[in-house]
């Protein structure tokens, strides 16, 4: 190795400094406002860079790109949506379990809706950066947890349902009241989640119980 390839690499792996860390932070907070109210198409760096109240040229010091924003986004994104599957526990109670999941997918459509309509976009678009994600850590999180609900059906704990079709209704009935929050509010003067939350509790639980 060289003398220059040595300091290449160990630039690279150089700790960013704190004002560095607020700069990336500010950059991606922009980027989500921004992606998810324009999709990626729409949205450009001059936008977001006015957003997070730098010039493009610092912008381009902390992304080489538009893509390498919205990939860091996606990839932020992911951890945190598959967090609330990963939290359902095998030695639980099933019903209060799968509720507990639709209420945390409820909370976060409450608390993350930017996140959640870039999800939709990046959907809506055919995947071309998440696809490989989609088809295999998703799926693979969801054959698992399907395995556990045929397993607690089995078990004459949980009333006979489509495991893999429950979860879809799951994250539809959730997730709308972020991708929608528009439709939600001009029905509703606002948005209600503590109906909500009611609601699908009551769904759901009549869904599930024997």
């Amino acid at each position: 190795m060289t003398e220059k390839t040595a300091g290449v690499q160990a630039q690279e792996v150089r700790p960013q400094t704190r004002i560095q860390r607020q700069k990336s932070a500010a950059i991606l907070e922009a980027g989500l406002t921004v992606f998810s109210e324009a999709g990626f198409r729409g949205a450009t760096l001059d936008r977001i860079a006015m957003e997070a109240g730098l010039s493009k040229p610092n912008l381009l010091y902390y992304f080489p790109s538009k893509e390498a924003i919205y990939e860091a986004l996606l990839r932020e994104l992911l951890d945190t949506w598959l967090d609330p599957l990963r939290a359902i526990d095998p030695c639980g109670e099933p019903v209060d379990e799968i509720l507990d999941y639709v209420r945390r997918k409820l909370e976060m459509a409450r608390d993350f809706p930017r996140e959640s309509r870039l999800f939709a976009n990046e959907i809506l678009q055919g995947a071309p950066l998440i696809g490989p994600v989609l088809a295999g850590e998703l799926r693979d999180m969801v054959d698992e947890t399907a395995r556990l609900i045929d397993g607690w059906i089995a078990e004459r704990r949980l009333a006979p349902i489509d495991a893999r079709h429950t979860i879809f209704s799951i994250w539809a009935q959730t997730q709308h009241y972020a991708d929608f929050d528009v439709q939600v509010q001009a029905v509703l003067g606002g948005q209600d989640f503590d109906g909500a939350a009611a609601h699908l509790d009551t769904l759901f639980r009549r869904l599930l119980q024997r």
